[in-house]
C-alpha cells in the first residue's frame, strides 16, 4: 500500500512538473507576443520619423505609448514639444515625458527640466528644472545635455545658489563628452573664477562618478 502510494505521489509529482511547464510555457508565449505588440507599433513609427512621415509616425507612437513604450512615450513627447506630425502641445509632451521619464527614460527627464526651465506646459521652476537635469546627469556618460544644462543653470544661478566652481565642473564633464557649447561656457566660467578656484572645480570633473 505504501509502495502504490509512493508510486501515486511520483505520478502526480511528474504531472504536476508537466503541468508548471505547460503553464510558463504559455505565460512566455504571452510575454513574446506583448513584447511583439509593442515593438511593432514603435518600429512602424521610427521607419516613418525616417522616412518624413510624421503623422504616421505620431500615429504609431501613440499605439506603442499606450501599451507603455517608453521610447515611443518620448519620441511621441518630442513631436508635441516641435509641433511635428501633431499640432504643438507642451501640456501633451509634458504628459508624454513624464511617464517616459516614471520608466527612467533619462532623455525624458532632461526634456521635462527644459519645459520646466522653459515653463512650458507647466509653470516656470527652476528649482525643480535643476532637479531634473542633476537626476539625468548623474546617471553618467551620454548624458552630456544634462550636465550642460545643469551648469548653466549653477552659473546663472537659476534654481540652485550661483556657484561657477560646480558650473565649471559640468560644464567641463559635458564638454569631456564632445559638448560644443560645454567648451565655452566652461572657458567663460573660468574667466570669473578665482586661481584657486579653477583647480578645485577640475579635482571636482575628476573625482565625479554616476550613481548608476
Amino acid at each position: 500500500m505504501k509502495a502504490d502510494g509512493t508510486r501515486l505521489y511520483k505520478y502526480w509529482e511528474r504531472k504536476s512538473v508537466v503541468v508548471l511547464k505547460r503553464i510558463l510555457a504559455g505565460f512566455i508565449v504571452v510575454i513574446m507576443l506583448v513584447g511583439a505588440t509593442i515593438a511593432g507599433p514603435f518600429e512602424d513609427g521610427v521607419a516613418a520619423d525616417k522616412h518624413g512621415d510624421y503623422v504616421e509616425a505620431a500615429k504609431s507612437y501613440r499605439l506603442a505609448a499606450d501599451q507603455g513604450h517608453a521610447k515611443a512615450q518620448f519620441n511621441l513627447g518630442h513631436m508635441y514639444a516641435t509641433g511635428r506630425g501633431v499640432p504643438q502641445d507642451y501640456v501633451e509632451a509634458m504628459k508624454c515625458f513624464r511617464l517616459a521619464a516614471d520608466q527612467g527614460d533619462l532623455k525624458a527627464i532632461t526634456s521635462l527640466g527644459i519645459l520646466y526651465a522653459q515653463g512650458h506646459g507647466v509653470p516656470q521652476d527652476y528649482a525643480e528644472a535643476a532637479k531634473l537635469y542633476r537626476l539625468a546627469a548623474d546617471q553618467g556618460h551620454a548624458h552630456a545635455h544634462a550636465q550642460h544644462n545643469l551648469g548653466v543653470m549653477y552659473a546663472t544661478g537659476q534654481g540652485v545658489p550661483q556657484d561657477y566652481v560646480l558650473a565649471h565642473m559640468w560644464f567641463n564633464l559635458a564638454a569631456a563628452q564632445g559638448h560644443k557649447v560645454a567648451v565655452q561656457n566652461r572657458d567663460t566660467a573660468a574667466r570669473k573664477m578665482s586661481p584657486d578656484q579653477i583647480p578645485e572645480a577640475q579635482r571636482l570633473a575628476r573625482d565625479w562618478k554616476p550613481t548608476n
